[in-house]
């Protein structure tokens, strides 16, 4: 019997079962050394947080319409995010119940608790860190790192794991990746270009909350978090991936 997708993968079979590639862990390397860097730089107005107030300045001259920009940066907010990432995970827990996956339960459960440390993380850091706003936040402090920008980033790069295995071929797996990447993206664009965050806010919070989410990614691949049997679409289970695999670019 074919073994299905391990949550995680991006149409790749493991050379090993039920063991994270190495990528997982470099980029978190990488993810974390930005991270300290960038925060260092903000704590203590280094160069980097000095070319942050011109770089913000050229994105609110900007030609992304105020209105778009607004939406994007809306959809970094917990009341957008979050019902997205709480109704993937219950979608997929049924369809992993339905497929009679073991332990349905725990890919859904598992993605919800990197949603919750985005606060754990986030507000003590805003409290330390106390950095002022874009002269159009008025006075006051706690914009680094960005909230809005954790929150998505976690949200619908949780729930894009979630779906991964459900979909039956590489292309349409790396069309999803793609597009979590792109909305991330545009949250961030839109907050700057609003004038509700630094871009180094936004910045930081890409690399915490991406650490976030490939700590789910090596706990799902870790723990052979895997489907039962089939096909996506046939079986009822998550997406086979093997050569067979076909679409536009598939490897």
């Amino acid at each position: 019997m074919r073994q299905t997708d391990q949550y995680g993968r991006f149409g790749t079979p493991p050379p090993v079962p039920g063991r994270p590639s190495a990528f997982p862990g470099s980029l978190a390397v990488l993810l974390a050394a930005l991270f300290t860097v960038v925060t260092w730089q903000v704590a203590v107005g280094g160069p980097l947080a000095r070319a942050d107030e011109r770089w913000s300045r050229a994105a609110l001259a900007g030609r992304l319409p105020e209105g778009v920009a607004e939406l994007l940066a809306d959809l970094g907010s917990v009341a957008v995010a979050v019902p997205v990432l709480v109704l993937v995970a219950a979608y997929v827990a049924w369809r992993a119940r339905g497929a009679g996956v073991p332990r349905w339960w725990r890919p859904s459960v598992a993605a919800l608790v990197p949603m919750a440390a985005v606060p754990l993380l986030v507000v003590p850091l805003k409290e330390l860190i106390a950095r002022s706003g874009p002269p159009v936040m008025g006075p006051g402090t706690g914009f680094y790192p960005s909230g809005h920008t954790a929150t998505a980033t976690v949200a619908y790069g949780a729930a894009t794991l979630l779906l991964l295995p459900w979909l039956g071929g590489a292309y349409a797996r790396r069309e999803l990746t793609i597009a979590c990447c792109v909305l991330n993206l545009g949250v961030g664009l839109g907050l700057v270009r609003r004038g509700y965050h630094w871009p180094l806010d936004v910045v930081g919070s890409w690399c915490l909350g991406g650490l976030l989410v490939l700590g789910l990614w090596w706990f799902l691949g870790s723990t052979g978090s895997t489907g039962s049997t089939g096909r996506g679409g046939r079986g009822g289970g998550p997406a086979l991936s093997d050569a067979s695999d076909s679409g536009p670019g598939s490897p």
